[in-house]
């Protein structure tokens, strides 16, 4: 019976705080607004002055107050002495409370890193690294986008620094910038609620979705699709191209660098076979823009997969047959940011 007595007295408290904090849950949404116009995109670091830092009870800081106030009323009633120091005591542990949940957010440093790209319907990743460069620890330090739940948390050790990440869906190609977060705890005793809005200049690129597989790359000849010139032996010598990141030191004709201004690569017959041009043109004219990118944008992935040498040719972007981490990023990248 006690348990029971409890639980509902437990729900009872936590229902009428719920009530107390709905009206201020729209006078907060003004005051985040009001934030919003006072806060710049920064590049970072930023620091968390103590001028920028917000701070509100919980519902459990509502219903602590009114215990509070009940407590006094009877302290009063009775002219109990011992009553009023109860009273006193705990109001002064919910100032010092208050005092260092706001300090609790003071004088961090938040530093952005460069978001991995992603495809277009995957979650973008953007990391924030907080620095705590103070001699004392804080803790239970939370970021989150507007409106949503907290769901990155970190405990910061005297002058050390922890990373956080913050997903954000990404819908289309192209930069998403990431938008203001919030930084806030509710340290040491969860009876009020401190934050500031951040904007940190994050970008993540989204690179096109790419098209299920089985589209074949077209064969249109004359420099697109796959090339098969003659074959007279595996490493018959074919010419010479501009270096290109991501060539393999070996491939260099260093006998032509004096003559050059740039390195230049050779090429072989084999080689010749195996280059694959990716070209915008050879696509079906009734496809859409986002339908040929993202098929390109498969043919790049396979051709990666393969070893293949391929190249890009887009209207105003023409990238020369390679491969390699770098030469994937550089096409994947001009199908992401193209602009017709």
């Amino acid at each position: 019976m006690n348990q029971a007595a409890q639980s509902i007295g437990a729900r009872l408290v936590d229902a009428f705080a719920l009530i107390l904090s709905q009206p201020f849950r729209s006078l907060r949404r003004r005051v985040n607004a009001w934030i919003a116009t006072r806060t710049q995109r920064a590049p970072g670091p930023w620091s968390i002055n103590r001028r920028r830092v917000y701070i509100v009870p919980t519902r459990y800081g509502y219903g602590y107050a009114l215990l509070l106030f009940v407590m006094l009323l009877g302290a009063m009633n009775y002219s109990n002495s011992m009553a009023f120091a109860l009273t006193f005591l705990l109001a002064g542990m919910g100032l010092l409370a208050m005092h260092h949940t706001h300090g609790n957010l003071v004088n961090l440093s938040l530093r952005t890193r460069q978001a991995s790209p992603v495809f277009a319907g995957e979650m973008a990743r953007f990391t924030v690294e907080i620095e705590n460069p103070s001699a004392s620890p804080r803790y239970a330090i939370a970021i989150a986008w507007p409106e949503t739940v907290p769901t990155a948390h970190a405990d910061l050790n005297a002058t050390r620094s922890e990373s956080l990440n913050l997903a954000l869906p990404a819908p289309q190609r192209g930069w998403l910038p990431a938008p203001r977060f919030s930084v806030e705890t509710e340290f040491p005793v969860g009876l009020f609620h401190a934050w500031t809005w951040v904007e940190l200049d994050m970008a993540c690129l989204v690179y096109p979705k790419p098209a299920p597989r089985g589209e074949r790359a077209p064969d249109t000849g004359a420099g697109s699709g796959m090339r098969t010139g003659s074959r007279s032996g595996q490493e018959e010598f074919a010419g010479l191209r501009p270096y290109q990141r991501g060539d393999t030191p070996r491939m260099i004709h260093w006998k032509s660098l004096p003559k050059h201004r740039s390195p230049m690569v050779k090429q072989f017959a084999e080689t010749l076979e195996n280059e694959l041009w990716l070209d915008w043109a050879a696509l079906p004219s009734s496809w859409d823009i986002e339908r040929r990118l993202s098929q390109l944008t498969r043919w790049v992935i396979d051709g990666e997969a393969k070893g293949q040498l391929y190249g890009l040719r887009l209207p105003g972007f023409v990238r020369q047959p390679g491969n390699g981490v770098v030469h994937r990023a550089e096409c994947l990248k001009a199908l992401a940011v193209f602009d017709r």
